[in-house]
């Protein structure tokens, strides 16, 4: 079986540059999913063009639109770019200029000109859980999204609140303090017997 050898990572948008390059479809997703899961997110989006969606979603957030061609220039001070544009040969070109800066730079469907994938988020509170298919499926990876919407109960941000307070309670060193909270939760995940 073939490995997924992603490392999954939860980054505060709000202090990131995030620049979508396209004004299309598939930015306007990127960008409702980019601020779904981080309304906060510091977002500039170029494009000759932007679809009226784009323009609404754009005045909910931290949103720059700049109606132009894309340039190199809108590169500084970004640390994460999305490249949608229709025209393969911008794509490429945005990934080789963001790989000469040390930009994550991600070329929408096409894996080989990713440093990244946006997988699948499903979001209770405070727990998050993303979903890779290692960006072979996303297809797959909505469909896993949308079953565990379902089986994560809507109160385990009440679980979580209530540990983190119990948390703060321990006594004991670092691993006391692990192994304590490993005994309380198990039966979270302790398999009823039949």
């Amino acid at each position: 079986m073939e490995r997924n050898n992603l490392y999954p990572i939860f980054l505060k948008a709000k202090s990131l540059n995030v620049l979508i390059i396209g004004g299309g479809n598939v930015a306007e997703e990127k960008l409702t999913f980019l601020l779904k899961s981080s309304p906060d997110a510091c977002v500039t989006m170029v494009s000759p063009m932007f679809r009226e969606g784009t323009l609404s979603l754009a005045k909910t957030g931290n949103v720059t639109l700049i109606e132009k061609k894309y340039k190199k220039k809108y590169l500084k001070g970004k640390h994460i770019v999305v490249a949608t544009t229709d025209v393969p040969k911008v794509n490429v070109k945005v990934h080789k200029h963001c790989r000469k800066r040390s930009i994550l730079v991600n070329v929408a469907d096409n894996p080989p000109y990713c440093d990244f994938y946006m997988g699948g988020i499903v979001t209770k509170g405070n727990v998050k859980v993303a979903i890779s298919t290692n960006g072979k499926s996303p297809t797959t990876a909505k469909r896993l999204r949308q079953f565990f919407e379902d089986v994560i109960p809507e109160n385990v941000d009440d679980l979580v609140k209530n540990l983190n307070e119990y948390r703060k309670t321990i006594k004991g060193d670092f691993e006391e303090k692990v192994e304590t909270l490993n005994e309380f939760t198990k039966g979270l995940i302790e398999k009823k017997e039949s």
